[in-house]
């Protein structure tokens, strides 16, 4: 089961690059199809929210470190991260941690908590 998650988010499209957005989304999809088809990705969930000004959607990906490690290194991976680069605003790549990855980061963060001293 996966421990570790990678967030792609992303706000409006660039005027007069969405027929090229479009491309790039479905060209992302083909690529994590195939990464999950292969047993190099866990899953992954591809999102487009309401229109709200800030975020337009985003593609969580999971899998153990190791896996999004690899695909942060796969060629086709950063080519099409290039290419949303491009045509998005505010293009973001965040790590985190999801199911049992939760539970371990909640022990780490316990055990730095209890070396800060706590104001009341």
């Amino acid at each position: 089961m996966a421990d570790r998650v990678m967030f792609i988010g992303w706000s409006q499209s660039v005027p007069g690059r969405e027929e090229r957005g479009l491309e790039v989304f479905n060209e992302a999809i083909g690529l994590y199809g195939r990464k999950q088809q292969e047993g190099k990705i866990e899953a992954f969930s591809p999102v487009l929210l309401t229109p709200n000004g800030q975020l337009d959607g985003y593609i969580e990906i999971r899998g153990s470190a190791q896996q999004l490690a690899a695909l942060r290194e796969d060629p086709e991976f950063r080519r099409n991260m290039t290419d949303a680069a491009l045509i998005v605003r505010d293009l973001r790549v965040f790590d985190g941690a999801c199911n049992e990855g939760v539970a371990e980061d909640i022990a780490i963060y316990q055990e730095a908590v209890a070396k800060v001293p706590q104001a009341v």
